[in-house]
């Protein structure tokens, strides 16, 4: 997993310098974790399928940060799955920008046309 995780730590950094600055202020305080699949204990209650691309877990942005929640609010993006659908090093790396943006419109409390309309898709 090395050279996924080597583009895909390029990939993201290179995404979220292209953020406009108000986004990335926000987007750099959040950690962005790289896991080859889902873990079981992640799946274990169906919120997730084995293939996921990606994850947010935590609490939004725009929630208040609460001591009953003991996962911090993070993203995850499993490169195993994201290789496995992908299967090149071009959609492999579009595809990482995609899940990225999209977990962090999660913890933005961004639905789809709200990326749409800021470009972030």
């Amino acid at each position: 997993m090395t050279e996924l995780a080597r583009q895909a730590r390029h990939t993201v950094a290179r995404t979220l310098r292209a953020l406009p600055p108000d986004i990335r202020e926000h987007a750099l305080g959040i950690p962005i974790l790289f896991r080859r699949i889902p873990s079981a204990a992640m799946c274990e209650n169906g919120d997730i399928a084995p293939d996921t691309l990606g994850l947010f877990t935590g609490t939004s942005y725009a929630e208040e940060v609460s001591s009953d929640l003991p996962i911090p609010p993070q993203i995850f993006l499993f490169l195993g799955n994201l290789w496995a659908y992908a299967g090149d090093w071009v959609t492999f790396r579009k595809e990482v920008r995609i899940t990225l943006l999209h977990e962090l419109g999660h913890y933005l409390n961004f639905n789809e046309d709200d990326l749409s309309r800021r470009g972030l898709e």
